[in-house]
């Protein structure tokens, strides 16, 4: 029992500080410039974090500039790049916490089942962050905006890891 009151408090401190509105708005227009390029998203990450790529069996080992090309590429790509849509899609709006909070908590569950850690987790954060930031007008307030809604999510996925 003290373990789900531990976790809760987690929980409560991870989603303390919602993003305002203009944040949110800040957060949901910037990822629209980028989030039809998921399999370049993607092939950022595993190029910038090889050891992310590893995790992958079908990617493993293979160069990515041979694989960005390739219908099962473009697939997963499409399915973590709608992943991170759907969590954006969300935010800016209180209400929308529990169905935030359901979707991390799947996250967690099935990356923690694979062994994936939050330095792993933390790559991918910083991966997306530096295509996002290369391919869209970034300022200061849009990376302030991006660095709390991040820290919102990653509060919840390591609290549920």
């Amino acid at each position: 029992m003290k373990f789900f009151a531990v976790l809760a408090l987690c929980i409560v401190g991870a989603i303390a500080s919602p993003l305002s509105a203009d944040q949110a708005a800040l957060v949901k227009s910037t990822w629209a410039q980028v989030r039809n390029s998921e399999v370049e998203i993607l092939a950022a990450v595993f190029t910038a974090y090889p050891d992310i790529q590893a995790r992958f069996p079908q990617f493993a080992g293979k160069d990515v500039a041979s694989i960005k090309d390739t219908g099962a590429f473009a697939t997963h790509a499409g399915r973590i790049v709608g992943f991170v849509s759907e969590i954006i899609a969300l935010i800016g709006n209180e209400s929308n916490a529990p169905a935030v909070q359901t979707l991390v908590g799947q996250l967690a569950a099935s990356h923690k089942a694979r062994g994936i850690s939050q330095a792993q987790f933390n790559e991918f954060r910083a991966g997306l962050v530096s295509y996002v930031s290369s391919n869209v007008a970034w300022n200061a307030a849009a990376e302030s905006a991006w660095t709390a809604g991040l820290d919102n999510i990653f509060g919840l996925l390591f609290a549920a890891l």
